[in-house]
């Protein structure tokens, strides 16, 4: 790291929280109208949830029914991961993935329509395919054949706690005639912010005050998005479907800055960030019969525009006196084709083989610039700050499985991987890497409903292209240096998961994991003596997870339903610098926990959540930075329903007026030198926001 200059000792852009809420919403079983609740039903090795099972919690759209499955945890897509394979998250939707990649599954299931929602089932990942493969847990929404229109919208106001008032809406319409399905969905998605709090920086030696800030952040996020779809169904393994996306967004931030140095002049400083960035998706799938089995091929190409605006200003009596200013321009591009084939017994085991083949490029072009007095530009030159990063990536694998008893299954997984990579610009790099990845599960489930899942397989990360890239923070004073000789991460994953319904119509759930890691990416010092990412060689990690999802009604309370999920976690690595034993950069807290209390009765429900953490640490050269919340966060909510297709909904966000927090130390010449010098604590409160929204939905088919 190097210091932008003395003023620019780390200038905030805004501390967001953090809070790990859980995301699973409880749910309710059936009553056969003689007052006993019957379980969902155990259908071989899934559990089938009917539409009836959801009915007193009215939902609008599937996300709504997926959130009240208990004990299960929606799992993202990632969708920065390049090429398919990687990027699954775990719903499946009428036993197939969704062939869109940049669209979060959150997003795809709020634009089906709940009466669309034929059951839910849910069973360990090998069920779906090789993506799965491993996963105890995958979500698989069923939808209704029948023809007609279906469909949502929903009105809300967000009042921000200086009365900023930012309206939304959004809305998805599902039409079926015959064999073709059309979704089409869109929305404002606008959010915004108001963070409120202070910067103190001290000498770390004795104590005393250098600098303090008094800083309020305006943040505005506007993200609306356009997407289409259209989903032909000819029967078993005839089918075909092609996506459509386009997603504009727009990032403010406008921060002042009110800086009191001790013994020096007062400034009025100012930090802006104007973030631009487009993305486009167009994708699709068809899958036929052959040889017993289906053939799918996958076709999908994404493109994301970046354009970013930073500028830093130091002022005093309201003239420039020096500062940054920052411009990043970037295109990325990804191209991709899938091809596999799936039978379901060949010589007693299920089969899928498969080969998959990727084109990513990224072109990048930064330019930071000096500020003088009256905002005179003077160029400075970064590292590596014009960059074209090409990359051709393969993966071809084959997985078997068989079911060695009534309730045992094994299946295995092996995959090769290559990825070719070219870097060129300011620097030139070439490299060819290639992992063997091998993979091994084990599943078995009891007629009483205990379910054990144990697997161990390799797998293989992707670099980040913009860590080959140098650029500034303005908003926290530092450098960071890009690094083209980064190398991807690889690890042994171990899992044990252990299952069982609790109360009737609630689940607990125990998952234990070990990782031992190759190459860990982390932070080093680059020849060029910044800060850059980069291998530190072998860590390992350790955790478990606890999760109780299940009903009050047995303790007096009706209608009642409470979920908890936690975990503990321990993260081992050498650091380069110090030569100590250290956790790992990024969100690896060392606990964390989230608890959600819901009631639903006739027309009204009403519940919070709340949850916390550990701090969050990054290791950098120079500095350790740490980030955690000053108390729980938490939520609570309050919803109404006058009729069957409208639901009012009132939520406050922040109920505890909890503030995000963040220590930095900083040592010299770098954390070899255990004693810090500086120390700055930040902390910014957004307070309390309340939002108020309808939601309604139209069309008269369903299941």
């Amino acid at each position: 790291m190097r210091y932008l200059c003395p003023a620019a000792l780390p200038l905030a852009r805004g501390f967001a929280l953090v809070a790990a809420l859980a995301c699973a919403a409880p749910a309710l079983a059936r009553d056969n109208g003689e007052g006993t609740v019957i379980p969902p039903a155990q259908a071989g090795r899934s559990t089938v949830y009917q539409p009836d099972y959801f009915a007193q919690f009215a939902p609008s759209n599937a996300l709504d029914i997926v959130r009240r499955v208990p004990g299960f945890v929606l799992e993202e897509t990632n969708t920065e991961v390049r090429g398919f394979s990687g990027a699954a998250g775990n719903i499946v939707v009428n036993g197939a993935r969704p062939s869109s990649k940049t669209e979060s599954l959150g997003a795809m299931l709020a634009r089906i329509p709940a009466r669309r929602v034929l059951r839910v089932e849910v069973g360990p990942g090998d069920l779906y395919g090789s993506d799965y493969a491993g996963k105890s847990q995958v979500l698989n929404v069923v939808l209704s054949r029948e023809g007609g229109l279906d469909g949502n919208v929903k009105v809300g106001v967000t009042r921000l706690h200086e009365g900023t008032v930012i309206p939304n809406v959004e809305a998805s319409a599902l039409i079926r005639s015959g064999a073709s399905t059309f979704n089409l969905s869109g929305g404002l998605n606008r959010s915004g912010n108001v963070e409120i709090g202070f910067d103190d920086i001290h000498r770390a030696s004795d104590g005393t005050r250098l600098e303090f800030r008094d800083k309020v952040n305006t943040i505005r996020e506007r993200n609306p998005f356009l997407a289409a779809s259209w989903t032909h169904d000819g029967g078993e393994n005839r089918s075909a479907h092609i996506n459509l996306r386009y997603a504009p967004s727009h990032f403010m931030l406008g921060q002042t800055n009110h800086v009191t140095p001790t013994g020096g002049q007062v400034r009025d400083d100012r930090l802006t960030q104007d973030y631009r960035n487009t993305g486009y998706e167009v994708g699709g799938d068809v899958t036929r019969p052959l040889a017993g089995g289906a053939i799918k091929f996958v076709a999908l190409a994404n493109r994301r525009d970046r354009d970013n605006y930073d500028a830093s200003f130091n002022r005093v009596n309201g003239a420039t006196i020096g500062g940054f200013e920052q411009v990043q321009v970037a295109r990325y591009d990804e191209a991709l084709g899938r091809l596999s084939w799936t039978h379901p017994k060949v010589l007693g085991f299920s089969a899928e083989v498969g080969t998959e083949l990727a084109y990513n490029k990224l072109e990048n072009a930064t330019e930071l610039y000096l500020l003088g007095a009256g905002g005179a530009r003077n160029r400075i030159d970064l590292p590596i700050d014009f960059a074209t990063v090409d990359e051709v990536r393969s993966e071809t694998y084959l997985n078997l499985g068989r079911q060695l008893s009534g309730g045992l299954r094994l299946d295995t997984s092996f995959a090769y991987e290559t990825s070719s990579l070219s870097v060129g610009g300011d620097t030139s790099a070439e490299r060819v890497v290639s992992f063997f990845k091998p993979g091994m599960t084990l599943d078995w489930k009891a007629k009483s409903g205990w379910h054990v899942q144990a697997s161990i397989r390799r797998t293989a990360a992707q670099l980040n292209f913009y860590d080959f890239i140098s650029s500034a923070e303005l908003a926290n004073g530092r450098l960071n240096g890009g690094n083209a000789d980064l190398k991807p991460q690889s690890a042994w994953e171990a899992r044990l998961t252990v299952e069982r319904p609790v109360l009737g119509r609630g689940l607990v759930k125990l998952v234990l994991g070990h990782d031992w890691v190759s190459e860990l990416q982390d932070r080093i010092l680059t020849t060029d003596g910044f800060d850059a990412p980069g291998n530190l060689g072998n860590g390992t990690r350790r955790f478990a997870r606890f999760t109780f999802d299940a009903p009050l009604d047995k303790l007096g309370l009706k209608a009642t339903r409470i979920k908890f999920d936690g975990g503990v976690q321990d993260s081992k690595v050498r650091d380069p610098l110090t030569g100590q034993v250290r956790g790992w950069s990024g969100y690896w807290p060392e606990w964390d926990w989230g608890v959600e209390l819901r009631r639903d009765l006739a027309k009204w429900s009403y519940g919070l959540t709340m949850s916390d953490r550990a701090p969050i640490t990054f290791f950098r050269i120079e500095e350790v930075d740490s980030n955690f919340n000053s108390q729980p966060f938490a939520s609570v909510f309050a919803e109404y329903r006058p009729d069957k297709r409208t639901t009012l909904r009132l939520d406050m966000e922040n109920a505890l007026d909890t503030a995000g927090q963040r220590l930095r130390t900083f040592h010299a010449p770098n954390r070899g030198n255990p004693v810090p010098f500086i120390t700055e604590f930040r902390h910014r409160d957004s307070h309390a926001s309340v939002t108020f929204s309808i939601n309604r939905t139209f069309g008269g088919s369903g299941n």
